[in-house]
């Protein structure tokens, strides 16, 4: 199957392609307008298919894609791959605003051909070991140091993993939001989401100046309690404390859920199975009323 990453950037590079080379059946094919980037990459992982423009890729007859490239770029790429009878995976976001993003899952629709967002922590072990225990209270922190940004992209590009990770890990159908922020000078520097249903609460937060980069979740009732902490390490609360460390030998790829949500995709499109976007577009939606609670409730 022709199958081309578009952006080699370094998720690209680090997580991406070592897990695509290594699949059977694959005729990679590599773009991006670096050609410094493309030749090293290229000859590395010894594909010959390079090109510097996603019209050359499709010219060449790729039936899968996965767009790496950065988020401003998305539509301008993702809209002639799907228009070319392309199958499409786009890292997370699909466009760094709802319009488009609607744009790109209509798009997808009329064309039948699947589009699939990268939001891999649902793939992750530790938070599908989440999924399975009670959850009637849900935590998550995602924080970086000294990174206070213009809320949409700190919004788009960040925070959208703890929106997508909350909606994964919720039991039951949300009827409650509730949104807070904090932007100073016209940054953001935290972010908080509440979703809330029939018995149970899920919160996330981001601080952008907190003194730590870091990424915790957990979850909690029925007598059990289970943490998270930067997708490896499993902490379980009951009965005593136990730590399981993440195993030495398991590719950080694996470990982060990238390697199973880049075979989902392969799958689907080898087995004629469409995936939509229709879920993801919802965290996008959420993610815009984050962005327009931000831009109402900044300080000067």
């Amino acid at each position: 199957m022709k199958t081309a990453v578009i952006g080699l950037g370094d998720i690209a590079e680090k997580a991406y392609l070592p897990v695509l080379a290594a699949q059977p059946g694959i005729d990679l094919h590599l773009c991006t307008r670096d050609r410094r980037t493309l030749d090293r990459l290229g000859d590395t992982y010894r594909v010959a298919g390079r090109f510097t423009s996603v019209g050359e890729v499709i010219e060449a007859g790729v039936e899968a894609a996965f767009v790496h490239a950065a988020t401003a770029a998305h539509r301008e790429l993702v809209e002639p791959l799907l228009k070319a009878g392309v199958h499409v995976y786009v890292d997370k976001p699909l466009a760094d605003n709802l319009a488009d993003s609607e744009h790109l899952v209509r798009l997808a629709h009329a064309q039948r051909r699947s589009l699939m967002v990268g939001f891999n922590r649902r793939y992750a072990p530790g938070y599908v070991g989440l999924a399975a225990l009670p959850r009637h209270l849900v935590l998550m922190q995602k924080n970086r140091a000294g990174q206070a940004d213009d809320p949409r992209p700190t919004v788009f590009d960040d925070f959208i993993h703890v929106v997508d990770t909350l909606r994964f890990l919720v039991p039951g159908e949300v009827t409650g939001t509730a949104i807070r922020t904090r932007v100073v000078g016209g940054l953001a520097e935290h972010l908080v989401l509440e979703l809330t249903g029939d018995g149970f609460t899920a919160i996330g937060s981001m601080c952008r100046v907190s003194g730590a980069a870091e990424e915790s979740c957990e979850v909690m009732g029925g007598g059990v309690k289970r943490r998270v902490v930067n997708l490896g390490d499993v902490l379980d609360y009951t009965p005593g404390e136990t730590l399981v460390r993440r195993p030495d030998w398991v590719p950080v790829a694996r470990q982060r859920g990238i390697e199973q949500a880049c075979l989902e995709f392969l799958d689907a499109v080898r087995d004629g199975r469409l995936l939509t976007a229709d879920d993801a577009l919802v965290t996008h939606a959420i993610c815009e009323d984050i962005v327009r609670h931000a831009m109402r409730h900044g300080n000067p």
